[in-house]
């Protein structure tokens, strides 16, 4: 038990996307992003798919593959202070449900941006690149790596 914390994990950021109702919440917060864009009336359907899915991309690459440590106070001594949060999730191990849904959520989004630009080359080479930014960091043999350093500290 820890004691002087409401939570029962060690480190609640491990089990956060087990949580009831997240990934619905996920994708409701992803759908209305795309009502916002589509509102603004000077931008095409084209462009609103390619911005949902870019703003989707790069939301999802700060929160999960650059932010590092966790906002609770754990007892681990600091160990978790070096790691992103993707490295957090379900305590590092890989394939797991969340994992999954996390991995497949940009992959569906790059599919329906896709259609819906008709595969315009121009707007297919921004998803593309913007879905490679999340999908590479994900991949089980970059855990725990620093491209060149960056991120390190």
């Amino acid at each position: 038990m820890n004691v002087g914390v409401a939570h029962s994990e060690v480190n609640p950021n491990t089990r956060v996307m087990n949580s009831r109702g997240i990934w619905l919440a996920y994708v409701i917060s992803v759908g209305v992003l795309h009502v916002v864009l589509l509102s603004i009336p000077f931008f095409s359907i084209p462009v609103v798919w390619t911005l949902t899915n870019v703003i989707h991309n790069l939301v999802m690459y700060l929160l999960l593959h650059t932010v590092k440590g966790t906002p609770f106070e754990t007892p681990d001594q600091g160990k978790d202070r070096l790691l992103t949060h993707w490295e957090q999730i379900d305590y590092g191990t890989q394939c797991t449900s969340s994992r999954k849904f996390l991995s497949i959520s940009p992959v569906v989004l790059y599919l329906l941006t896709s259609f819906y630009t008709k595969y315009d080359p121009g707007h297919f080479l921004i998803n593309t690149a913007s879905l490679l930014s999340v999908l590479l960091p994900k991949l089980p043999q970059f855990h725990g790596v620093r491209v060149f350093g960056i991120n390190k500290y």
